[in-house]
């Protein structure tokens, strides 16, 4: 089964803790971990940004919602406590605990963003803000800006010359590590051009090997012939390593061909080309960021 969203979480959660004991948090998340039979290798599905666990993440706010309604309590660090208000509520024997509820309490009506009038709501009367953790949203909204740049950056980079496409892959791949200084890679760059290699670069600073680049800038996909042409040639070269890199897409076959063959050709289609640049910030200005911060337990440790 899929992973629960955090309002599922709440009822199980209150449920779990519903003896009016104080209990540890930790051992509240294998219970509830064993209530909704959470896998393995779901515990380990992490948020798009990759900083934090999926279910821990949803776990974690529904212990705060539930905490800024007044329906739990923490007396210590790592623990949790039922309050009156909250056996109030199992009393009532509710389907489900969610935000719907929880706006009926004052004190969590002044924590929760009040969804704005011309948000959408699905049939039970819950918006996309009352479904989703915060960090979900601003993960959302982050990968939908990201999806947006990418498309942008692409048309942008298919109105440039070819010349200028082989220096924006350089460019890229100083700032991903590779080729030393901008002054050595840019003397490799259209050095061969010849049997399909559009240019050299060291892997690292030190020149231990080399990586032999053919740079492509297409609008139909490219053909896997393209990649066995690109293959001979590196073996022609006696070269173990290759980045075939293009504005279009490859086909499964290329992608197939690419795996089953040494050396090792690496292809990076439109799509990945401008999520590494936007990550890498090539070709791009940084608007604003935002951090995201949470409480450093260490700094309370008595």
């Amino acid at each position: 089964m899929p992973i629960p969203d955090f309002q599922s979480i709440m009822l199980p959660l209150l449920q779990t803790i519903s003896d009016g004991n104080v209990h540890d948090y930790k051992e509240v998340k294998l219970k509830l971990i064993d209530i909704f039979k959470v896998s393995e290798y779901e515990l380990k599905e992490l948020l798009p940004s990759g900083r934090a666990y999926l279910f821990d993440n949803r776990a974690g706010w529904a212990n705060t919602y539930l905490k800024k309604a007044g329906l739990i309590q923490s007396s210590k660090r790592g623990t949790l406590q039922i309050t009156d208000e909250g056996i109030k509520v199992l009393k009532t024997n509710p389907e489900k605990v969610n935000v719907k509820l929880l706006k009926t309490y004052d004190s969590f009506k002044e924590f929760h963003t009040m969804k704005k009038e011309d948000e959408s709501e699905e049939e039970d009367g819950e918006s996309y803000t009352d479904t989703k953790s915060p960090e979900e949203i601003l993960e959302d909204a982050h990968e939908t800006l990201v999806s947006s740049l990418s498309q942008e950056l692409l048309d942008t980079i298919k109105k440039c010359s070819p010349q200028f496409f082989e220096k924006l892959v350089v460019d890229l791949l100083i700032k991903m590590g590779y080729g030393g200084s901008r002054r050595d890679a840019g003397k490799a760059i259209g050095k061969s051009g010849d049997g399909g290699i559009d240019g050299i670069i060291n892997e690292d600073r030190l020149g231990l090997d080399t990586i032999y680049l053919q740079a492509k800038r297409w609008d139909n996909s490219v053909p896997v012939k393209e990649i066995r042409d690109f293959a001979g040639s590196l073996l022609s070269k006696k070269a173990r390593k290759g980045i075939f890199i293009t504005t279009s897409s490859f086909p499964k076959s290329a992608y197939e061909f690419a795996e089953s063959i040494e050396p090792k050709i690496i292809l990076i289609d439109g799509d990945k080309l401008c999520k590494l640049m936007i990550e890498h910030n090539v070709g791009i200005n940084v608007k604003s960021q935002y951090e995201i911060k949470s409480i450093d337990s260490d700094y309370f440790e008595e």
